[in-house]
């Protein structure tokens, strides 16, 4: 470094660093450190119309000191010493941010390793592996809440992409700390199949319990944001979702989702009977049109009642209609629609990021993070392949009679 603080002497400088006592130190760090402040001396001199030490008639103010401020970079954490001025203030804001010190890439960093799942007290093993000294949880909360610009714009873009044909719903629990208390919180989500045949995620909510009355106000938040052409909705048999559907998607079916479906049979049965009573009933839904569906519900039904699983044949009986509702769409959409799974896969999927938070501070934090996941999920289902085609979207559905009080044999529907 040269006596005018304002210019640096490239060979000088690294001759003298390494001769020096600290020569085993950063020498980027050490490098960054001292371009910055050139730079920041060159500003002030030009502010003060004299440049350091300079005596002119030109002069209109003068140095006073430095005040240290620690500047946290890619290349390790340095203090700076950023010069003051004995009139007014000197501030370098195209370097320092007030009141943050990380640049926005180490923000960018925090931010995505927060989205990835990595928990705050965790991150800070990350940032120590950058050459920053360390980082508090509330900073990187404070880092992360730059997310939220980005999931407020992706809950409340307009749904311009249907119709929507096929929607899947469900909530997942999440713990969030209220009033000085764990509690239990639903997140609630909405994924639907565009006009194109891709999935999109069409909305995320946290409510404080799955009711009607949570469920009637999420599905009206998507119709205002423009849902339509809704046929059918796939979800499992909470009544809340159900009387939700009726009030707010007037028109639309419903279909039961199978895995939740399987799940409550499999308490019905003992261990050792169940692969042989699952192997029936999943026989029902690998027919390959309407009518050999049907038939083989009633054959299944029959075959229970026979074994001696008359509860287990009641069963399946009554949600006849909730699990085949799918028949009545074209064959070509059975498999993607009869259950839940791509909603369940997304769950797990949700729920393996945010487990490694485990309790989420408040209900804004469990926003963030599950609403940047399900912004990023969506980011790649449209760039993707295709779900369902375009061309197969646009048939029409069969319109079935009601099943009625029919016997078992004859429980087949007829088309319209």
């Amino acid at each position: 470094m040269t006596t005018n603080p304002t210019t640096i002497d490239a060979a000088g400088w690294l001759r003298n660093h390494l001769e020096s006592d600290d020569a085993g130190g950063d020498l980027l760090a050490a490098l960054v450190k001292d371009f910055a402040e050139a730079l920041m001396s060159a500003e002030a001199s030009a502010q003060c119309q004299a440049g350091y030490n300079e005596r002119t008639d030109e002069r209109a103010n003068s140095r006073n000191g430095y005040r240290t401020r620690r500047w946290d970079t890619r290349a390790g954490t340095v203090d700076l010493a950023v010069p003051k001025l004995r009139q007014g203030t000197y501030y370098p804001e195209w370097l320092l941010t007030h009141r943050k010190r990380a640049e926005q890439a180490l923000a960018s960093v925090v931010a995505e390793a927060y989205v990835k799942g990595v928990s705050t007290r965790r991150i800070d093993d990350v940032v120590q592996a950058m050459g920053i000294e360390g980082m508090s949880p509330s900073q990187v909360s404070r880092l992360s809440a730059d997310l939220d610009v980005k999931v407020t714009e992706f809950r409340e873009r307009p749904l311009d992409a249907g119709p929507y044909r096929y929607v899947w719903i469900d909530a997942l629990t999440q713990k969030v700390r209220e009033g000085g208390r764990v509690v239990n919180v639903s997140a609630v989500v909405a994924t639907a199949v565009n006009g194109e045949g891709r999935r999109e995620i069409i909305g995320f909510d946290i409510v404080t319990t799955e009711s009607t009355a949570s469920w009637t106000a999420f599905l009206r938040s998507l119709v205002a944001r423009g849902l339509t052409g809704v046929e059918l909705v796939i979800s499992d048999a909470h009544g809340g979702i159900k009387a939700a559907i009726g009030q707010v998607l007037t028109g639309a079916g419903w279909q039961r989702c199978r895995t939740h479906f399987m799940a409550n049979l499999a308490t019905r049965v003992t261990k050792a009977a169940w692969p042989m009573v699952a192997a029936l009933v999943r026989s029902i839904f690998e027919q390959p049109d309407r009518d050999s569906t049907w038939d083989q519900l009633a054959d299944v039904v029959e075959k229970l009642t026979a074994a001696g699983f008359a509860d287990v044949a009641e069963r399946v009986l009554d949600a006849a209609d909730e699990i085949l509702a799918f028949t009545a769409f074209p064959v070509q959409h059975w498999t993607k629609i009869r259950s839940n799974n791509p909603q369940e896969r997304l769950n797990k999927e949700i729920r393996r990021r945010t487990n490694v938070v485990g309790i989420f501070p408040n209900r804004a934090a469990a926003i963030r993070l599950i609403g940047a996941l399900l912004a990023e999920q969506t980011d790649e289902w449209t760039v993707g392949k295709r779900y369902m085609s375009a061309e197969t979207l646009n048939k029409p559905r069969h319109q079935p009679e009601p099943v009625g009080e029919q016997p078992a044999k004859e429980i087949a529907p007829k088309a319209a």
